[in-house]
């Protein structure tokens, strides 16, 4: 296992084209661009349509942009896109989709059934991760770096090239839809916070893929500064915030979570509480159950007394194993017993579901492994 430090250096870098992946800008960003490479302001629209609405796959598909403008942007612009590497269907209609790099990194998203309302697409922010929680399979691959703003968009747009192609293998006229998107894969979200936000941004735009903002989660394992300027710039009123609690002591979170050494748990809710917040949201609070380390009747007593006064719930999730992290889950039995412990307290606490675990896909197990069996 990797040194459990608080928080680690990236061992590389973003790489550098000297063209701009025009997945990458947000409309006012694009707009900025287009008018300092000589075009009109307009363009803009045209462009971020023909690239974020119509998904087009090259400069020349953009039909009512000018010869001139199309030849301008050519030696400028990029519409590069990630390359699925492997796809992995789970016995319970989760696929897990490996994605490779420009330079030859690999990532992973999770593409989630919601029982005919849609999908929930969980996406990563980092190739590894920069934190290096003790029960989770993703810390053991490093911090090699941040991904592009245009690597976290196109993480979407290749699950719903891929739930399109399924539709159409099927003889289906309408695909799936997906209506839910969550930072919840490989890497802290809040660590690469630029990139995050901008593709929030592009995500949301109505010329884009205009998905709703209230259907999207960011979490963190309790980044402070980073969640105090979530805060700051509004992003509570655009879209929801998870925090990764996992433990209700100081002891036992410094030893699973070493970011806690830097930020612990008082100053953590400290900070989730100042966040401005929609008032039909709350706040989720992810707790994962490690047999004999945080799931007794005492731990869920201590849980509802940090969360007074929070307009908060608790996704309760049973450790996924994997060979990484010397933790159990705990019994069936004992989950519940949990689960009702922090309801007889006052907490609104739900189980998660494990979900596509047969194939390395559930929470905390992404590593780059399992069993990818088909290839795309």
């Amino acid at each position: 296992m990797s040194e459990l430090v608080a928080i680690r250096r990236p061992s590389g870098g973003i790489p550098k084209d000297p063209r701009q992946n025009l997945r990458g800008l947000d409309h006012e960003e694009l707009s900025a661009w287009v008018l300092a490479n000589g075009m009109q302001r307009f363009r803009a629209d045209q462009i971020f349509g023909w690239v974020h609405g119509k998904r087009a796959p090259s400069l020349e598909a953009m039909s009512d942009l000018s010869k001139a403008d199309r030849a301008r942007l050519a030696p400028l612009a990029s519409l590069e896109r990630l390359r699925v590497d492997l796809v992995a269907p789970a016995a319970d209609g989760t696929r897990k989709l490996r994605l490779r790099t420009s330079d030859d990194q690999l990532i992973e998203s999770v593409l989630i059934p919601n029982e005919g309302r849609g999908a929930t697409l969980c996406i990563s922010s980092q190739i590894g991760c920069a934190l290096t929680c003790a029960f989770c399979a993703t810390q053991t691959l490093g911090f090699r770096r941040n991904l592009a703003t245009w690597e976290i968009v196109d993480q979407v747009y290749q699950a719903q090239d891929l739930m399109v192609a399924e539709a159409e293998e099927r003889g289906e006229t309408w695909p799936e839809r997906l209506t839910n998107l969550v930072f919840m894969g490989m890497g802290e979200p809040l660590h690469n916070y630029n990139q995050v936000r901008r593709a929030i941004a592009i995500l949301t735009h109505e010329r884009g893929a205009a998905l709703a903002g209230r259907r999207i989660t960011v979490s963190s394992a309790g980044l402070v500064p980073a969640i105090e300027r979530f805060g700051r710039e509004g992003l509570g009123m655009e879209v929801g915030l998870a925090i990764s609690l996992n433990a209700t002591t100081d002891e036992v979170r410094d030893r699973v979570m070493p970011i806690n050494t830097r930020w612990p748990i008082a100053e953590l809710l400290r900070a989730v509480r100042a966040v401005p917040i929609h008032r039909r949201r709350w706040v989720t609070f992810e707790y994962v159950l490690l047999a004999g380390v945080n799931d007794s009747d005492a731990d869920a007593d201590r849980l509802a007394k940090l969360l007074v006064g929070l307009r908060a719930q608790v996704n309760v999730i049973p450790f996924n194993p994997h060979p990484h992290a010397p933790f159990q889950r705990p019994s069936p039995r004992r989950i519940t017993t949990f689960v009702e412990r922090c309801r007889d307290n006052g907490v609104h606490a739900y189980t998660r579901t494990p979900r596509g675990d047969d194939i390395g896909a559930a929470c905390g197990q992404l590593a780059l492994e399992g069993d990818l069996a088909q290839t795309a």
